[in-house]
């Protein structure tokens, strides 16, 4: 396994109000989750780089404002169907994305 090191000063634990620890799982996490949310890692992957499960790095995601899942048009479609709008079918990823105003 590979280290990262990342230097910092002791005056940043004092303005943060954290010991070396915390900010060092905080830092951590926050690297994990915004590779996940690049897509670079899976959500499994950033997990273990977490140092924590799956399902609480998912949960971790709308603190750090991340999505926990990221899905096409054609992904949101196949889950969540299509709908009439104006006479015409439309798959239902247009209202989530706010490309169709509902009345």
């Amino acid at each position: 396994m590979s280290v990262l090191a990342i230097h910092y000063d002791d005056s940043l634990l004092a303005a943060l109000n954290e010991s070396h620890i915390d900010f060092e799982n905080e830092a951590r996490k926050a690297m994990a989750l915004k590779l996940f949310e690049l897509g670079r890692l899976t959500s499994g992957q950033a997990a273990q780089m977490a140092g924590m499960t799956r399902v609480d790095l998912l949960l971790e995601c709308p603190r750090y404002g991340s999505p926990s899942v990221i899905w096409d048009e054609d992904e949101l479609t196949r889950e969540f169907g299509t709908r009439q709008i104006g006479g015409v079918e439309r798959g239902l990823a247009a209202d989530i994305a706010g490309d169709v105003r509902m009345t």
